[in-house]
């Protein structure tokens, strides 16, 4: 499948969502992931909707043990291909019956991999000459014992303890930055037009709301425009101080507010 060149920046939110998705796609709920995102259920549905579009996030695939299911053999061959024919020669591969995973790799040898099972050593033979019928060179192979998969670990949430941070940052000349972030339920700006909220002094007049995703919906935000919990906004700070930035997003804190 062909997915179209796009500049798709991940943010917080997206990585918490491939997170989840790594580790266990099947149980993996909208409901539970916005919970911990601090988001409603439909941003993180819209969100994924968005990884698939973007091909980042390229398909659901369950983890077969072929030994276990029907006493199969999985093979693993270490392949030499011309680099100007590597791309068309995977996807020939990937065609022959019984492979099941095709990888290139960028340059030098054995720049192609190719995964696959069979019922007895000659099943297995018989790939390789189809393999070698296409004029792929196999250098090596071996039978797959075991293969173990994780969640990419960079993408972890943080405890869900944490003081609420930016999304997304981008630092611009100056003092200036853009910054992402997600309203907490208790934030004072929850419930507020933007217009209210700088004139109470809730957000700091040289902070800019740019732009709202609530739900599926990008909005374009106005002075009468009310900001709600969960929604999540991008800011421009003019004045360059990030902790100032987001006090109107985060959640009150119950003991600067008994002092």
């Amino acid at each position: 499948m062909t997915y179209p060149n796009t500049d798709y920046r991940l943010d917080e939110i997206d990585r918490q969502i491939l997170h989840a998705l790594m580790d266990d796609a099947r149980n993996t709920s909208a409901s539970a992931l916005a919970e911990r995102a601090g988001v409603s259920g439909a941003t993180i549905r819209n969100r994924i909707r968005k990884l698939e579009n973007a091909g980042i996030v390229r398909g659901y695939t369950a983890q077969v043990d072929f030994e276990a299911a029907d006493g199969k053999l999985t093979n693993l061959y270490l392949c030499d291909v011309p680099i100007t024919e590597r791309e068309a020669l995977a996807h020939e591969a990937r065609a022959v019956p019984g492979v099941i995973n095709v990888r290139t790799l960028m340059t030098g040898r054995r720049n192609l991999h190719v995964l696959a099972v069979g019922g007895t050593t000659a099943d297995l033979r018989q790939i390789a000459r189809r393999l070698t019928d296409l004029g792929i060179h196999i250098e090596d192979e071996d039978l797959l014992e075991e293969e173990l998969f994780a969640p990419f670990a960079p993408f972890d949430p943080q405890d869900d303890d944490r003081v609420p941070e930016p999304n997304a940052f981008i630092s611009l000349t100056g003092d200036a930055s853009v910054v992402e972030v997600s309203v907490q339920p208790d934030a004072p700006i929850a419930g507020r037009t933007l217009e209210s909220a700088v004139r109470d002094g809730v957000l700091d007049p040289e902070t800019l709301v740019i732009g709202i995703e609530r739900d599926d919906r990008e909005l374009t935000p106005h002075g009468d425009t009310v900001v709600e919990a969960d929604d999540i906004v991008t800011v421009l700070s003019r004045g360059g101080d990030d902790v100032d930035t987001l006090t109107a997003f985060r959640r009150a804190d119950p003991k600067t507010e008994s002092n």
